[in-house]
């Protein structure tokens, strides 16, 4: 009945560990170095890479998102946070692999206790950044040890059928879903270069070249990027550094009305040209390579690092991305609305997967003829697979859904006008007591960041504790940040700004995050309520001293109203609900058919009138 077009349930290859590390070791050996740091990373430091970026599932087994291997002459270790050690442990040759968790021992502390007096460690200074390599320096000093690049990667020796790099093509982003002429963002950018008293900027995410361009790609699963460098000095035209293959004549002569249109091989070229002419060169802290900065400084340039200033331009959302934004979540509601429709009359049989959960929500998606992809693999996990927070479904993995059991999806769409992200928790059946006490303590969470008034500049990190403060009092938690920033029609997962506890940038109006509080009983079930929520100004308050900011919710999808404990809400968070449903009900009926429509009046009903 469905089929999912951009996601798969394959499970991962079986892979030979023992072989693939001892060819590395010898490899290595071959090289002059005892020892080797992997992360998985591109030269982007982007969240998905292309399948020829893959070096660390392909060496280990291990397919999550954040991690990284060390391999040494008599061991090896695995490391990756919290999200990902069941996984971890599921995945890899625990005999071959210590698994480390990164947070509580990251790598160099690691490296710094275990790495032999005289050790060369080899790192690829492509996949690492400027501030990484200079920890990974030090902890091999403290070690006796020293740190040495060794390039090309070792690991691609001995790939030997590693996929060829990526060569989707580029497309312009249109005028009435950008919002903004390219040639403004690029003057707005010379002056926050001339601001960074700098030459020049290299753009080394390919998120911000994509803003800054107005342009989109295709070589990258989920998020529409071009993989592509670009510099942009204070005085002259920009450089953007890309295959020629992935550009049409028509987006090249586009393009070409903007910057130089360079191959890719010259971008090194002109980082040393400008080291040669000592020029100030600003690197963004979190995706420029140490590759970069060598290659600068190496011929007499200068490097400063920090934020680069596209990524908070990019951030606050102009006025047509917004409306855009509104658009996407209308549309994307309705497709969830038809979703749980289906989901109410089809699972209550025991007789809906996992996978075929997720092939008709995907569905549902495409059905709307804006989907260009999905924006994540969609966590669909009933059961105890929804206390894995990451929990992707394989063919190995999935599971019917069965009466009694809490389903959690988390998911979302790209659409040209905006990208989405929602979780719902649903009951199958009747749930018990408990289920119902600690949704309503993650949903209290979630109105309370939904209700937030704080005053402007406030950053995520004080807004954190709103969503943790009921779990707290009945000693519960949650190991993930509270939400995280959302780009349009680019990365699900964009910053700088977030809400948790490391959260420390200012939240600014036009800003779209989402706000996800959640409870895992592993083995038992999984809750999280999660809805995107855009930074708006808040009214005035008679006496009030500072400008205040708000949240005003963009998801518009019912929340499960039989997993509530009513007699736990307060009158406003009754309220909040109840103004929130009707909202849903009011922007959704016009756009689904007549049996989602009777669903949706059911799903809306007040809580207030038992």
């Amino acid at each position: 009945m469905f089929e999912a077009h951009f996601q798969t349930f394959d499970d991962p290859e079986p892979t030979p560990t023992g072989p693939r590390i001892a060819a590395l070791r010898a490899e290595l050996a071959r090289r002059g170095v005892t020892g080797f740091i992997l992360p998985r990373a591109d030269r982007h430091q982007n969240e998905y890479v292309p399948p020829s970026e893959e070096r660390l599932a392909w060496l280990t087994g291990f397919t999550g998102s954040a991690g990284c291997v060390v391999v040494l002459a008599d061991r090896a270790a695995l490391f990756t946070d919290g999200r990902y050690t069941l996984q971890a442990r599921e995945q890899i040759d625990t005999g071959t692999f210590e698994i480390v968790h990164i947070t509580e021992t990251p790598p160099d502390a690691w490296l710094e206790k275990n790495l032999p007096a005289g050790a060369k460690l080899g790192y690829d200074p492509w996949l690492h950044t400027v501030d990484g390599a200079e920890r990974l320096g030090k902890a091999c000093a403290n070690a006796g040890a020293t740190l040495a690049p060794t390039e090309p990667n070792p690991v691609d020796a001995i790939w030997t059928d590693r996929p060829t790099p990526p060569s989707g093509a580029i497309v312009l982003h249109d005028l009435r879903f950008a919002g903004e002429y390219s040639a403004t963002k690029i003057a707005r950018i010379r002056t926050e270069i001339s601001n960074l008293r700098a030459d020049a900027l290299v753009i080394s995410d390919p998120h911000n070249l994509a803003w800054t361009f107005n342009i989109r790609g295709a070589d990258v699963a989920h998020t529409p990027l071009p993989l592509a460098f670009a510099i942009v000095p204070q005085e002259g035209r920009p450089s953007l550094y890309v295959e020629s293959a992935k550009l049409s004549n028509a987006v090249r002569h586009k393009l070409e009305e903007l910057a130089e249109i360079r191959e890719p091989q010259e971008f090194t070229r002109q980082l040393r040209a400008l080291g040669i002419s000592r020029r100030t060169v600003r690197l963004d802290q979190a995706t420029a390579a140490d590759a970069l900065a060598r290659l600068i400084i190496a011929e007499g340039g200068k490097v400063t690092r920090g934020a680069d200033p596209i990524a908070m331009m990019k951030a606050v959302k102009n006025p047509v991305e917004i409306e855009g934004a509104q658009a996407a979540h209308r549309r994307d509601g309705a497709a969830m609305a038809r979703f749980l429709a289906w989901f109410e009359r089809e699972a209550a049989g025991g007789q809906v997967s996992e996978i075929e959960a997720v092939e008709a929500l995907e569905t549902f998606r495409r059905d709307t003829g804006a989907l260009k992809d999905v924006s994540f693999p969609t966590i669909a996990g009933a059961g105890p697979h929804g206390a894995i927070v990451h929990y992707r479904v394989t063919r190995a993995t999935n599971r019917l859904i069965g009466r009694g059991e809490l389903f959690l999806i988390d998911s979302g769409g790209q659409y040209e006008d905006g990208t989405t992200d929602v979780t719902r928790t649903v009951a199958v059946g009747e749930p018990t007591a408990e289920m119902r006490e600690r949704f309503t303590l993650v949903l209290k969470g979630h109105i309370a960041i939904a209700r937030a008034v704080f005053p402007d500049g406030i950053t995520g990190s004080q807004l954190d504790p709103f969503a943790r403060r009921h779990l707290w009092e009945a000693g519960l938690d949650f190991d993930h940040g509270t939400g995280h920033g959302v780009g349009s029609y680019l990365s699900v997962h964009e910053g700088p700004a977030r809400i948790s506890k490391l959260g420390n940038t200012p939240l600014k109006r036009g800003m779209i995050l989402s706000n996800e509080p959640g409870y895992y009983k592993t083995g038992a079930y999984g809750i999280r309520i999660e809805n995107l929520v855009l930074v708006k100004e808040a009214p005035a308050v008679p006496g009030g001293e500072r400008p205040l900011n708000a949240f005003e919710t963009l998801t518009m999808v019912p929340i499960d109203t039989r997993l509530i404990d009513v007699g736990m809400l307060t009158s406003n968070e009754v309220s909040w609900l109840e103004i929130y449903h009707a909202t849903v009900a009011g922007a959704l009926i016009p756009l689904v058919d007549a049996e989602t429509r009777s669903w949706l009046d059911f799903a809306t009903r007040p809580i207030s009138n038992g």
